[in-house]
């Protein structure tokens, strides 16, 4: 099994979990307290990555350039706008809505990859990549037929605009990262991958700083006095980034994003056994479909 497969389905499964903590988070920060967490306390715990693969991992720091630090600053603006563009799509329509627009980002990926940066993919990932996402959508809105022609019929709509224009992001941010961590000139996968995260987790850490400390001071106070729980957010955030920064640094954008779909599933199946929440028929479809477009997906590569 080659390594990006496994470290895909780690970052999966530690962004499902993170998901989940975060949306506690809501009831004591806002939206941004909540988004900012992932940097504040995420940060840190890159750079000590970093220290320990330099310390005791004995690799070399990577030559860097502006052209990285540009890369590293566009894949960090686009997460964070695209973070908010994700909750406000949500506001606006609801959370089925906002999902099944907003993973529209491994189609988008796909065809940048390919038009843009050439990375070809191949006729079957096409295929399991087109229909993961339409099993993204038959989870996300749990089988509802209504919802389903609501998806399909209302691309034009404020919400369906805001979650494609999310999905975009997080795709600039997926790319950005891969192309910031391949443009490093030394080292393995893992050292640059880490390199680009911590800098790019600083960064956002100083970006979104200084936006709370213009328009919610109070936010920061908060971010603070909660750190128990929002530390354990911040730290499975950065674990699950740094799986991500590997994927990226050794394939294709496209096809990380599109293994990654199987948190959907991740979600489904906390649902079922730790919520005891009993599965719909619609949610059983789509998460074969999911599962079925990943393995195609993985045969196609």
């Amino acid at each position: 099994m080659e390594l990006w497969i496994p470290i895909t389905v780690v970052a999966a499964f530690l962004q499902c979990t993170r998901t989940a903590l975060q949306q506690k988070l809501k009831a004591l920060l806002t939206t941004n307290g909540a988004n900012f967490v992932r940097y504040f306390y995420g940060a840190p715990v890159s750079i000590l990555m970093l220290v320990l693969l330099v310390t005791v991992g004995g690799r070399a720091l990577p030559a860097w350039d502006w052209t990285f630090v540009a890369w590293s600053t566009l894949g960090g603006v686009a997460q964070i706008i695209a973070t908010s563009l994700l909750i406000y799509a949500f506001e606006l329509r609801n959370f089925a809505v906002g999902t099944a627009y907003a993973k529209s980002e491994t189609v988008q990926l796909a065809l940048v990859s390919v038009l843009i940066l050439g990375e070809p993919l191949g006729a079957l990932a096409w295929i399991g990549i087109v229909i993961s996402l339409f099993g993204v959508i038959v989870l996300s809105v749990r089988g509802d037929t209504r919802s389903l022609r609501e998806i399909a019929l209302g691309w034009m709509h404020k919400a369906a605009l805001v979650g494609i224009a999310a999905g975009s992001l997080f795709g600039v941010a997926a790319l950005s990262i891969r192309q910031g961590a391949i443009h490093l000139p030394s080292g393995d996968f893992m050292i640059r991958a880490i390199f680009t995260l911590a800098v790019m987790n600083t960064l956002q850490t100083l970006i979104m700083g200084a936006w709370l400390l213009l328009r919610e001071p109070q936010q920061i106070v908060k971010v603070a006095v909660t750190w128990r729980s929002s530390s354990v957010v911040g730290v499975l955030s950065v674990l699950g980034s740094a799986c991500w920064a590997m994927g990226f640094a050794l394939q294709s954008a496209a096809y990380i994003r599109a293994l990654g779909q199987i948190e959907l599933v991740f979600t489904f199946i906390a649902s079922r056994y730790m919520l005891h929440e009993k599965p719909t028929l619609g949610e059983l479809i789509g998460s074969v479909l999911v599962v079925g477009g990943v393995v195609l997906v993985l045969l196609g590569h």
